[in-house]
């Protein structure tokens, strides 16, 4: 999707939530994807676009943190990552979706069978919140979003899905 495109798509919804994928990335600047996240952010940033934060993509983002740290033998800097993480994303700015998860169980579950697996559970469930809360972005490395049709993935400000 061309810029202006995406700069005319963007302000229109004006809100986009984000995955795991890029807030490890943003946090962590060992990850591969550190300096797309980073340039990301700050485009949205300068374009006033708000950052939804949902509980689960923090649950996802601490866990796949600690894994990483304990798997590069680097545990003695997970205490800095968190730290981070937390300086991010303050609790005040989490939107607590991990409350419908009773409610939209079934939903969640047929969305990940109709994916064939591609889309994990938290991954359906933050679909499922982007639909019902009228989010049409997702900014996230994860191709498992493309199957969405309610939303637009975006990796960069280049292009979406």
């Amino acid at each position: 999707m061309p810029w202006l495109t995406l700069n005319v798509y963007m302000k229109m919804n004006e809100q986009a939530a984000i995955d795991s994928s890029v807030l490890v990335a943003l946090v962590d600047d060992r990850d591969k994807w550190h300096v797309q996240a980073k340039a990301l952010l700050d485009a949205l940033k300068e374009e006033v676009i708000n950052v939804i934060y949902f509980d689960c993509v923090l649950n996802e983002t601490i866990s796949v943190m600690a894994r990483r740290s304990e798997e590069q033998n680097r545990s003695a800097q997970f205490p800095a990552l968190l730290d981070g993480l937390l300086q991010q994303v303050p609790e005040e700015l989490i939107t607590w979706i991990t409350l419908d998860t009773q409610r939209l169980y079934d939903r969640i579950v047929e969305l990940v069978r109709q994916t064939q697996g591609r889309l994990n559970f938290h991954d359906a469930l933050i679909a499922l919140a982007c639909q019902e809360l009228e989010i049409k972005v997702i900014l996230s490395f994860d191709r498992d979003f493309d199957e969405i049709p309610w939303m637009e993935r975006y990796e960069s400000m280049n292009e979406g899905k």
